[in-house]
């Protein structure tokens, strides 16, 4: 099996040297988490993955999950890793401490998330999504609600699932059918199937919270007719013990093409006992509270495997021996060289290795600016912060999971037919990856989230074209900050461009939304790389920092002149898109 290591030499750079931790750690209630204090965390945190999770990867893969009578069984350890997932407190890193949580910065969560995904993403998912159901439960819930579900959801003692899709509607939740009937005791009687409910059934804690979508008799038409509701798996009495089976039941595991360890549930409801979570018809509007932690987190997933696929990639190559280097061999006393030595398999490591940094940087950005605009004392921070995250979190989501399979695919790649196989790990990276562009919302949702509603309806493009240009404007080094001011000027004229397109024919919008939104990445990490090559430059005498620039020079000279292409692109416009008939096909 191949190794994992968590990078917290990495971590620490991002932390401490990019995005300050110091200053950060004085926003209120973060007194705590201060430098050393954090890399504590993050050290058990790497101890926790490698020890306890990683040792499961392979055989989770193999056996999968077991289905019998309507109950779902985990692979073998899951049950034991679980319980000491709960035991060492680390769902709780970000609960609040009225929750019984540590209150820690969500970037540090984002780090611990990142390790444990890259360990066995299946385990991962499982108390992922219980924090998503946190967040949601802590920002929406009754204070009855929150006295009943919250402390167990922030431990872990209890897991959390969001059930929203329906068979005959995917994304489009306006179509969901699943309804709510009222009770005279003021609960609900819930009626519906969901599919594809992620760790929807399983055998790891004690009760399962449900986040249920559906409607109410009275709905309108549309999203704007669905309601919230919470629906545990197992009744819970008012002194927080648990009573009665609810009538919610798993019909079916779906057989996938990766994530083995966790269960994809087809959920009944079948007179479900349900609360309202916020009021009637609000549904969708609640629920995005997990939703955008959900996508958040998916991001993770694929910066997780990026980062697992570019460690075995790397240990391949310096072991494996075929050739001879291009200059004349390495080592003429053995019959051939490492593969490292030739410049494709170095282009191809490098790639790696300059998207998952580069997609690191870009979701503790994003966690960072979460954390200010909950935190930051001054309203118009928060305000501010809050627009950075609404603008960031798709781009998150669909970039960092379209590099996840990327990586993960160059991975196998400079294996050769050893990638292909699955003993050496590779193809599981590709397998397990492939979901994450889809779930959460499809990455061509995000797209078109990114640019049509942040950037052209509400106009949040500012929130990340300031902070470029303040960085601009501070005289950066020239090697760097061309080639992000020739990107930044290609995305702002293609914004632009797209305004007056947009206005005229809905069409241009979704045609370019997917170039739109790698263009508007590739110029993020840009910007992320310029600021780490900055950092590094003092220290360029340290092997660290060496390579830190030598990845930046790759980024911004092999990776980056994309943009061009991507600018090409979008200029054509939706014409070609859309230019034959339907029948044609």
């Amino acid at each position: 099996m191949p190794a994992f290591a968590p990078p917290l030499r990495e971590h620490r750079f991002c932390l401490e040297e990019l995005f300050d931790l110091e200053a950060h750690a004085r926003l209120p209630g973060f007194e705590a988490a201060t430098p050393d204090v954090v890399a504590v965390i993050l050290q058990q945190a790497a101890r926790f993955a490698t020890d306890v999770v990683h040792p499961l990867n392979r055989t989770a893969d193999e056996d999968g999950v077991r289905f019998e009578d309507g109950r779902v069984t985990t692979p073998k350890g899951f049950r034991e890793a679980y319980a000491r997932l709960v035991e060492d407190g680390w769902p709780a890193l970000t609960a609040a401490p009225a929750h019984g949580g540590q209150g820690m910065p969500h970037m540090v969560n984002l780090l611990f998330e990142e390790m444990l995904n890259g360990a066995c993403l299946s385990f991962g998912l499982f108390p992922g999504l219980t924090r998503g159901a946190y967040v949601l439960l802590s920002q929406h819930g009754s204070a009855h609600q929150k006295a009943l579900y919250a402390d167990r959801l922030a431990s872990g003692e209890w897991a959390g699932s969001m059930c929203l899709t329906e068979a005959h509607c995917g994304t489009d939740l306006g179509l969901m059918k699943t309804l709510a009937s009222p009770r005279p005791d003021g609960s609900f009687s819930l009626t519906g199937t969901k599919i594809f409910i992620s760790a929807g059934e399983h055998d790891l804690t004690s009760n399962i919270i449900y986040f249920v979508l559906a409607r109410l008799a009275d709905a309108p038409k549309g999203s704007k007719g669905i309601s919230l509701f919470v629906v545990p798996k197992v009744l819970v009495e008012a002194d927080g013990t648990l009573g009665a089976r609810n009538a919610v039941s798993c019909g079916a595991v779906e057989h996938k093409m990766g994530i083995h360890g966790c269960p994809t549930c087809v959920m009944n409801f079948d007179g479900a006992t349900g609360w309202l979570v916020g009021e009637p018809h609000q549904g969708l509007k609640a629920m995005f509270a997990m939703m955008n932690a959900e996508r958040i987190a998916v991001g993770i997933h694929g910066l997780a495997l990026s980062e697992a696929s570019y460690q075995a990639a790397v240990a391949y190559a310096r072991e494996r021996r075929q050739g001879r280097a291009p200059g004349g061999p390495r080592d003429p006393s053995l019959p051939a060289d490492p593969i490292i030595v030739h410049p494709d398999v170095r282009r191809m490591l490098m790639t790696q290795r300059a998207l998952t940094e580069g997609c690191r940087m870009l979701a503790l950005w994003a966690a960072q600016a979460l954390d200010v605009s909950e935190r930051h004392p001054e309203p118009s921070a928060r305000a501010s912060a809050d627009a950075l995250v609404a603008l960031l979190t798709p781009v998150v989501k669909a970039f960092l999971t379209d590099c996840g399979t990327e990586v993960t695919n160059l991975g196998v790649q400079v294996l050769g037919g050893h990638g292909f196989i699955r003993a050496n790990g590779q193809e599981q990276h590709v397998r397990d990856v492939r979901i994450t562009q889809i779930y959460e919302g499809t990455n061509g949702i995000q797209a078109a989230d990114l640019l049509g509603r942040k950037v052209l309806q509400l106009g949040l493009f500012e929130s990340f074209a300031s902070p470029v240009r303040g960085f601009l404007a501070t005289g950066p080094v020239p090697e760097f900050a061309e080639p992000l001011a020739g990107a930044f000027a290609q995305l702002e004229e293609v914004t632009r461009l797209l305004r007056t397109r947009a206005a005229t024919n809905p069409d241009e919008a979704g045609a370019a939304a997917v170039d739109y939104m790698r263009l508007f990445a590739l110029t993020a990490l840009a910007y992320l790389w310029a600021r780490a090559a900055i950092v590094s430059l003092p220290r360029s005498n340290q092997d660290f920092y060496r390579a830190k620039l030598a990845t930046a020079r790759f980024f911004m000279s092999r990776i980056l002149p994309e943009t061009q292409s991507l600018q090409a692109r979008i200029a054509a416009g939706a014409a070609p898109v859309m230019a034959l008939d339907e029948v044609m096909f």
